[in-house]
């Protein structure tokens, strides 16, 4: 059984995938590089310019030490030491408000190309009463010592930081680098007068802040109520953290989205006095934990990611992911062309068929590196199904047959490209586009008789001859010659006697 010519057949078309699934295998390789080197090159952006960045304040904050002395010991090992408690008293804004506009920025490393943004925020803090900013003690006789006011405002990356003005009502502040802050340290402070502190009727202050980052822009709604105003020339943001916008428009030329926010649907303000950590917009080196932190170990944030939704090398490793499919599908429509017309193809030929499948992938990676994907799709695409037309209308014997298996395989790079497209819709339009295939070929072989596949072989190209019978004719027999027969004697008449 395992002699006969279609089992042979078949063992060569295992080993012929098997050594294709290998090349796809190395050419998936080289994408994850090119994935790997653009993820350096952001890496590099960044250490260079300004990592991702976080908005988080304005906030009002004073460092106070609480001091008392304590009696220890007994008998004449009496004595008294001074024992100290440190606690930072914090003011949250009631009413918070930021108008912001990211100017999108190319940079490149190479090849590859990272987004990086300009952004200019005016944000408005205003503050009711100041009295939790008043000491309070916690033991007998205790003395307090607090440092002056600070406000504050911290962002995840420093190096950003242009240009910053701060007001309080009429007066401009004197801006220093840093917050004074234990947790969130990098950012920028001004001193208040002490005057400020337990203040009732509150205060407002504003900022005017140029700031650079790279690739995403994270906000911690620190306000009792906060409104966020961001708009961008960038047509693809993707909104992510805890809250998504209560109001967005995404056009070609830009989007604009609105965060309106109140205190009882947020623990920012609870999150910051505990000093949680802000996880969204976190760089290597910095004061902010990774996304890697657990929910509850982080404050509540939202944020906008400018992303590149043409990423040519997540692109390309998707279509890559596609390789086997591609590869059977066309190895079934050759197989068909052989059953159908009873022809002969080497399975050499199918191995030179699936290369060039393979190679296609190769092309697409290293054509999106220097052109847009779109094009660099169709020029891989095309000079694909040219070459496999030609080979085709060679393998199977005519143009009439070879220009068929080369629509089909334009047809399924078109169907590609579009699955490429598409994000929520990708797997129904794929699962659709099998069945169609699969019922297409039990369509088309519903009458072919498995059993009686033929053993022998015509020439390549040309239709296989008939099979001859399986039991010869029998030839007939010559004929058998006549035995000699004696001569006939002559019949006397006999007369009767009278």
């Amino acid at each position: 059984m395992f002699k006969h010519p279609l089992f042979t057949k078949l063992a060569a078309l295992t080993a012929i995938t098997v050594l294709l699934l290998f090349g796809l295998g190395l050419i998936e390789d080289v994408v994850r590089d090119r994935l790997r080197y653009r993820s350096i090159t952001a890496q590099s952006v960044a250490e260079s310019l300004a990592g991702p960045q976080t908005l988080m304040g304005p906030m009002i904050h004073s460092a106070c030490v609480e001091s008392w002395d304590e009696e220890v010991g007994k008998g004449d090992e009496r004595r008294m030491v001074e024992r100290r408690r440190e606690l930072i008293l914090t003011a949250m804004p009631e009413q918070l408000k930021l108008t912001t506009g990211a100017a999108m920025e190319e940079r490149a490393r190479g090849l590859h190309k990272v987004n990086t943004y300009n952004l200019k925020a005016n944000v408005t803090a205003q503050w009711g009463s100041l009295a939790s900013l008043l000491p309070q003690s916690s033991m007998k006789n205790s003395r307090m010592h607090c440092g002056a006011p600070i406000v504050m405002m911290a962002v995840g990356d420093a190096r950003g930081i242009r240009t910053a003005q701060f007001t309080m009502g009429s007066q401009a502040l004197a801006l220093k680098p840093g917050t004074f802050h234990p947790t969130y340290s990098r950012g920028l402070h001004a001193m208040l007068p002490e005057s400020v502190r337990g203040k009732a009727d509150g205060l407002t202050a504003t900022l005017d802040l140029e700031l650079v980052g790279t690739e995403r822009l994270a906000i911690v709604p620190l306000g009792g109520n906060t409104e966020v105003l961001m708009t961008s020339s960038w047509p693809h943001p993707s909104f992510g953290g805890r809250f998504l916008p209560s109001e967005r428009e995404i056009k070609k030329s830009g989007f604009s989205a609105q965060w309106r926010l109140s205190s009882l649907a947020t623990t920012a303000q609870a999150d910051i006095a505990s000093g949680k950590r802000i996880c969204l917009g976190a760089d290597e080196g910095s004061d902010y934990a990774h996304t890697g932190a657990t929910p509850g170990d982080c404050a509540d944030s939202f944020s906008v990611a400018f992303i590149d939704p043409v990423n040519p090398y997540s692109l390309s490793d998707r279509a890559t992911k596609y390789g086997v499919l591609f590869i059977a599908l066309t190895f079934v429509a050759v197989g068909l062309f052989e059953l159908m017309k009873k022809l002969r193809v080497h399975p050499v030929q199918y191995l030179l068929v699936g290369s060039a499948l393979c190679s296609f992938f190769l092309l697409l990676v290293s054509l999106s590196e220097h052109l847009p994907f779109g094009i660099s799709y169709a020029v891989a695409a095309s000079a694909c199904v040219l070459l496999l037309a030609y080979y085709a209308s060679h393998m199977l014997g005519g143009l009439a047959r070879g220009i068929p298996l080369g629509a089909g395989i334009a047809l399924l790079y078109g169907l590609l490209y579009v699955l490429l497209q598409l994000e929520q819709t990708a797997l129904v339009v794929g699962a659709i586009a099998l069945f169609l295939v699969l019922a297409a070929v039990m369509v088309l072989t519903r009458k072919v008789n498995w059993y009686g596949l033929s053993q022998g072989g015509g020439t390549p190209g040309r239709p296989m001859p008939p099979k001859p019978p399986s039991t010869p004719p029998s030839s007939p027999m010559p004929p058998t010659p006549a035995a000699p027969t004696a001569p006939a004697r002559p019949v006397t008449p006999r007369t009767e006697a009278a």
